[in-house]
């Protein structure tokens, strides 16, 4: 069999379970609504075949893939660029890692400070949350020139750059609480405040993660295909 015809086929397959499962939703969504409006549905029944067929239904899923697709571009350009990880740089990469970002959050820190490594930690979940923000971190001792050049003071010390300009910081926990015990979530909130992550729906990262879990599901099938034909 022609592998690029199954491999049609079985897209055809995917956008025909993908239109039904929208019917499903939109049947459900309706009978759900004359619930709460106490009326009876019993006799109004949704007809698939007719909502599988309906141009608008079909439009607005080609939009949302389209979207989402879109999305994954965004991220994937994201992390060519060092986005998506907390990575450590030198002072001689410092320059050029905040100029090249439109957002960079950037942790000078002290390898023997207990506060530094509590920063570390929230950072370092947060990186992979927000990938349009670039999450990075500075050796001070090894930065002197940077160090002075920001006048930091007290670390842990965050600085947030916004098209290569320092805007804002983090100075100690003194926006966290001044606990050692704050949550990621607390930090996270104070990020989104100062302008430097934005904060995403639960229900659109499911989404992005189901989405991408299906162009991995497609490439493995496709990659199966290739080597059952041969």
């Amino acid at each position: 069999m022609d592998p690029d015809a199954v491999k049609s086929t079985l897209s055809n397959l995917a956008f025909g379970n993908v239109m039904a499962a929208a019917a499903r939703n939109y049947q459900k969504e309706v009978l759900a609504n004359e619930k709460a409006q106490g009326s009876n549905p019993v006799n109004e029944e949704v007809d698939l075949d007719e909502l599988m067929d309906d141009p608008e239904l079909e439009r607005l899923h080609a939009d949302r893939i389209a979207a989402l697709k879109r999305e994954v571009e965004k991220r994937e350009a994201f992390k060519r660029q060092g986005h998506g990880e907390y990575r450590e740089v030198s002072e001689g990469d410092f320059l050029g890692e905040v100029t090249r970002s439109e957002k960079v959050i950037c942790h000078f820190y002290h390898k023997e400070f207990y506060r530094c490594k509590i920063m570390d930690k929230h950072l370092k979940t947060l990186a992979p949350r927000h990938v349009d923000t670039k999450f990075i971190k500075v050796d001070a001792e090894n930065a002197p020139f940077f160090v002075t050049k920001l006048a930091i003071k007290t670390l842990p010390c965050v600085v947030l750059f916004s098209k290569g300009i320092a805007m804002d910081r983090l100075v100690g926990f003194q926006d966290l609480g001044t606990k050692d015990d704050f949550t990621t979530n607390k930090l996270e909130n104070v990020l989104v405040k100062k302008g430097m992550l934005s904060k995403k729906k639960k229900e659109e990262d499911e989404e992005d993660a189901e989405y991408q879990e299906s162009i991995r599901r497609s490439v493995r099938s496709s990659e199966n295909l290739d080597s059952d034909s041969d």
